[in-house]
């Protein structure tokens, strides 16, 4: 039983530990933010490629092929790729919307694989093969890039020849659509304007998030080009650039709208992509980290960064543990002040987030609570995530559910609701138990692990549409033409 309190203790301060890392980059972003980004104004554009990888998203990929041909560069300097896997009408969709702006004489073209193979990774690198561009813009299929992005981003990668990737950050399109969207865009504005913020300030490890980035093309190939060896191959390609000597810097000043996940299902699955992707690459790059010649202070960095999903894991053993010893007094755990101390930090990060990017930012703090619990709801679906990975167990590339699609998730059923459910009920007979034993201070967290558990149960198991009139009217960032039945220009559309 000793062992176990001792394990207790330990996982305790290792979550203690992190928490700390988390204030670092909370007091480095604070600094960071201040910082202006350098920009070169070129005498001519250089060419760009933008890269639109698209499968099965047909209710959101006309929104975006109508920003994307609105950029405001140069269409001499401009190629503009939509890389099609879709295998439902989303690729007649596509195939009509390129022949239109093709006519128009929009630097257009659609290709199309063989296969899906590689998944989003496989079709930027066909792409690549393809492209004529010195750098290369991407954009998933739900983000709507503004005019101006271009003109913005590739000054930052010209005033300095070492950097390899820009990355923007992400403004959310429907974040007032129902209390899980708008915890998932406090989630994301304390990732952009903390987490990135302050690493890029610093000269700590940045990751490219898959889309609203450019890369220098010399970098990508430098590094090896894309690899599907994981399931993020941007945080995998971002570590592989870097260690291979190249920059990466985040521009908080230019923003990408795009969807966040509508229903809790969605936001699941994406979170699981992401949770098993970031272990395998720790589990691929760890080694060559730690060869390298970064030094001590970013190569520790690096590891807070690729493990923290480890968080969750070391969340629920931490749970497993408390059954036992609560039914023996001598080994009671007394981690709650540890604990405590340590979750301080994360509404100050969320907090500070907030603060940095609205001016009415205290009206915007109250899903803090809500993601919190969502948080912990999760640990379970990431765990699982996460022994995939380490076990070496291969699965497909599943990408996150948008619009219409996104609705649809919520109406399926996750058996894995059925094992939250039973450590909601698990974690609710600790608290029980803690009271009933005068542990008052470890009632608290029994309680969020119930009432967390419990409502990702529900959400799995319960099919649920969220009410459409909570929807906002989205606009897009270019002016919508019209496609009749046969796939002609709407005359009497505006243009």
């Amino acid at each position: 039983m000793k062992i176990l309190a001792m394990a207790s203790l330990g996982i305790s301060i290792l979550l203690f530990f992190y928490a700390l890392y988390v204030l670092v980059l909370t007091g480095l972003s604070l600094w960071g933010r201040r910082r202006a980004i350098p920009r070169a104004e070129p005498r001519t554009w250089p060419l760009v490629t933008v890269q639109l990888p698209i499968y099965n998203e047909g209710s959101v990929v006309e929104r975006l092929l109508e920003a994307v041909v609105a950029l405001d560069y140069p269409r001499d300097r401009l190629e503009i790729q939509v890389l099609d896997d879709s295998t439902d009408e989303t690729a007649q969709l596509v195939q009509r919307h390129v022949a239109l702006y093709q006519s128009l004489g929009y630097p257009i073209e659609l290709l199309r694989r063989p296969n899906r193979s590689g998944y989003k990774a496989g079709a930027l690198a066909y792409g690549l093969q393809r492209a004529r561009g010195e750098f290369i813009a991407i954009f998933d299929a739900d983000f709507v890039p503004p005019p101006d992005f271009l003109k913005r981003m590739i000054p930052v990668l010209l005033a300095d020849p070492s950097i390899g990737a820009a990355q923007a950050r992400w403004s959310h399109l429907n974040a007032d659509a129902s209390w899980i969207t708008r915890a998932q865009a406090l989630m994301l504005d304390a990732h952009f304007m903390v987490d990135q913020v302050a690493r890029s300030a610093a000269g700590l490890p940045v990751n490219f998030n898959g889309s609203a980035g450019v890369w220098r093309r010399e970098a990508v190939e430098a590094a090896g080009g894309w690899e599907s060896d994981t399931l993020t191959e941007d945080l995998d390609l971002s570590y592989r650039a870097q260690l291979a000597g190249w920059r990466m810097v985040f521009v908080p000043d230019v923003t990408v709208p795009a969807e966040v996940p509508l229903t809790l299902p969605a936001f699941k699955r994406q979170q699981f992509r992401w949770a098993k992707g970031t272990t395998q690459t720790f589990c691929k790059l760890v080694g060559r980290i730690w060869r390298s010649r970064w030094p001590w202070w970013k190569r520790l960095a690096a590891m807070f960064h690729l493990g923290g999903y480890f968080t969750n894991l070391l969340g629920v053993l931490l749970l497993l543990l408390w059954g036992p010893l609560l039914r023996h007094s001598a080994e009671r755990p007394k981690w709650t002040v540890i604990l405590g101390l340590g979750l301080l930090a994360i509404p100050l990060m969320y907090g500070l987030s907030q603060q940095a990017l609205y001016p009415d930012w205290p009206r915007r703090l109250w899903p803090i609570p809500l993601l919190f619990l969502v948080g912990t709801g999760l640990t379970l679906n990431n765990t699982r995530a996460i022994l995939e990975a380490l076990l070496g167990y291969r699965s497909e590339f599943v990408r996150t559910p948008k619009g219409e699609r996104a609705m649809d998730a919520g109406l399926e059923t996750d058996p894995m609701g059925w094992i939250e459910g039973a450590f909601a009920l698990y974690a609710l007979f600790l608290a029980w138990r803690a009271w009933h034993h005068n542990l008052d201070g470890a009632v608290p967290f029994l309680l969020c692990y119930a009432i967390s558990y419990g409502i990702v149960a529900w959400h799995s198991l319960i099919p649920a549409r969220p009410f459409p009139a909570l929807l906002p009217t989205v606009s897009s960032a270019a002016p919508r033409i019209s496609l009749d039945k046969a796939g002609r220009r709407d005359p009497f559309s505006h243009s």
